[in-house]
Order: structure tokens, then sequence, then C-alpha cells
């Protein structure tokens, strides 16, 4: 026997228990993942949610549905203007009502600004998590320009309100087009900077590629969406499967990757970012005139039956259940977020890897507590 073999067989280790938040700056929420780790090597994780837990689906259940589009923005607050137009959806769905074309553009246009909003702010901070600060000021730069455009069209910054039932609260400001228009051109320069700055970067390469594969079966089998699930191959994009609102009028690709490791997780982002900046130049100089609502009653109750209306958010599916008796309020009304799916991955993606690769796993994830907590 070898003097490494002596010493590999007389070496004994014990696996321990450590707690990963419920305050932890890698976790991106108030979530608490219990580690049984072995060294540095982890065995299992578990999740422990419900810090953050504020019963909104019961929430709804006492509230119209001009209400219950307010608290939507609450839960993924990244996916604000997409989550309110989820219920907008459902609800115009029940009362049958075609809202004006006029509404179906905007309500794209600012999705996708949304959207690019969201992703500027996970790369930031996905740079952050993996040791690169640089990355957070470049991106709230870029993001601040967006949050503007909001603030002048709704006045909010972060739970923001737009749409309502049958249309939007009012139209868009006189500067919405230009300003919009010179996003564009800013930004058009600025995804390549992130590129030089952070994609080709190579401890960046070494702390992501090949790291926390996600099989394309696994992703359908835990029930993964949005850019989690197409890196790993799997067509789920709402907007293309089941299009709403203005997305029947652009042509975008959906991005999809095979290998499904972090590095994928990432560049499917960074692709979806030139995606949306082509489907916003499509429509912005074409935003049809004419109403920006159709006029529903003071007082809206959906048939007796069962709705369902489903959007892509800036992480993934999200799905709106309505169960209405006929009243101003829903019996019963369930959301399908798209973070809990993407969150009970993680245990089978990071086993075997170390704590500093759960933190990059995690990023690559992008997961909004609120979202998951609800």
């Amino acid at each position: 026997m070898s003097k490494d073999q002596i010493i590999k067989s007389n070496f004994k280790t014990e696996e321990y228990f450590i707690n990963m938040g419920p305050q932890h700056p890698a976790t991106h929420g108030v979530l608490r993942l219990i580690l049984t780790i072995d060294g540095e090597i982890i065995r299992n994780i578990e999740p422990d949610l419900g810090y953050i837990h504020r019963s909104i689906e019961k929430m709804c259940e006492r509230d119209s549905y001009q209400q219950i589009v307010h608290l939507t923005d609450r839960m993924d607050y990244l996916s604000s203007h997409i989550n309110n137009e989820a219920v907008c959806l459902v609800v115009e769905k029940g009362l049958e009502i075609e809202v004006p074309e006029r509404v179906k553009v905007i309500r794209t246009i600012i999705a996708e600004l949304t959207r690019i909003a969201s992703h500027c702010l996970w790369w930031g901070v996905m740079g952050m998590d993996v040791g690169a600060l640089t990355t957070y000021f470049y991106a709230f730069r870029d993001r601040e320009m967006i949050n503007d455009i909001f603030e002048e069209t709704c006045g909010a910054r972060l739970t923001m309100n737009y749409n309502i039932p049958g249309g939007l609260m009012f139209d868009i400001h006189p500067n919405f087009v230009k300003r919009v228009k010179d996003f564009i051109t800013h930004f058009k320069t600025k995804i390549p900077e992130y590129d030089r700055l952070l994609t080709g970067n190579v401890i960046f390469q070494k702390r992501t590629k090949g790291i926390g594969i996600l099989t394309k079966e696994d992703a359908i089998s835990f029930g993964a969406s949005g850019p989690v699930a197409r890196a790993s191959g799997v067509s789920c994009d709402i907007r293309k499967i089941h299009s709403y609102s203005a997305y029947d009028q652009v042509n975008f690709n959906e991005v999809l990757f095979t290998e499904g490791d972090s590095l994928s997780r990432y560049k499917v982002r960074i692709q979806e970012l030139w995606e949306s900046l082509s489907i916003i130049e499509q429509l912005i100089d074409n935003i049809p005139e004419g109403d920006i609502k159709v006029q529903t009653k003071a007082v809206i109750k959906l048939p007796k039956g069962e709705f369902y209306q489903r959007v892509e958010t800036a992480r993934g599916e999200l799905g709106v259940y309505v169960n209405s008796t006929g009243t101003k309020n829903p019996y019963r009304l369930k959301f399908r977020s798209p973070g809990f799916s993407n969150l009970s991955v993680l245990n089978k993606i990071a086993k075997g890897y170390k704590i500093g690769d759960l933190v990059a796993i995690m990023s690559t994830i992008d997961i909004v507590v609120p979202d998951i907590d609800r």
C-alpha cells in the first residue's frame, strides 16, 4: 500500500449541517438553505421557505379583480408589469372582451422593457455574487434609464401598476416613444460591453462552465421554465407557444441551449436582451392610434366557471387560475409561479459541488423569493 493510500484509509470525514440564510446576501431574498456538507462538498440542500409569506392568494379571495392586479407586483417585483398583465388577461378572457390594438402593443413594449430591466439587475448581481463588483454599477446605469421611463409612465419605479382589466390606466407619456428609442440606441452598445466585462472572463468561465448541469429530462420533470429550462433545450417560451398581446405581430427567436450548465443559463439571458430589444424596435414606431381601454363595469363579476392564463415573465411561466362563482371576488385564485419550480431543481444540480459553486448556480437560477413565498 502506498503512502497516499495509507493516509486516505486513515482519513475520516463527517457530514454536518450549516445554514445559508435566512439573511444571506447570496440568496437574493429571505430564503434559508439547510446544507448537508462533507468538508466543502455539498451532499444535500433543503430549502426552507415562508419567511416572507403574505398569503397573497388568500387575500385575492376577498378583493375585487381590480384590486388583485395590485397584489401581483409584490410577488416577482422585477416582473411587475408582466404579472399585472397576467391578471388582466385572465379577467378579459372571462369577460370575453378584446382590448384595443393600441393596448396590446403598449403592453408588449412595457413587458419587454421590464424583461430587460430584470435581466440587467440579474446580470449585475450575478457578477457581484462571483466576485466581480463592477458589473453591479454598469447594470444599474442601464436599468435606471428604463426605470425613468416607467416612472414617467406610471409614477413608480419598483412595484408598478399600469395595466387594468380592459386596458391601461392612462395613455403613454408624450416623451415615451423618444425615450424608448434613445434607450434602444444606448443599450445596443452596452450588451457587447457586458460580454467583454464578464461573459468572456476566464475566471467567470471556470466558475460557471460545466457547473450545475440540469438535463432536459430533469428540467421537464421538475416543471422548470424560462431561461432555466431553455438553457437545457426545453422549448417553453409562452410568448411563442401561447401568444398573447402583440407577440404574434413580431419576429423573435426563442433562445435555446443544450448544455444545461450555469454558463448556458447565463447566455440565455444575455441573448434574450437582444431579442427583447428587437421586439421593442419592431413595435415602437408602429403603435396604433385608438382607445387605451374598453369600458368595463365599476364592479367586475366574472361568469361562473374556471379560467386560466399564462404569461412569460423574466423568470419563466406565470400561470393565473381563477375559480369564479359569479361574484365580484374569485372563489379561489392560484398563481403558478416560475420561481417555485425553478428553485426545486437546486438540490438536483448542486449536489457534489462546493459552496462557492452553489452561489454561482443560484445566481443563474435567478430566484426572486417573494415570487416563491407569495
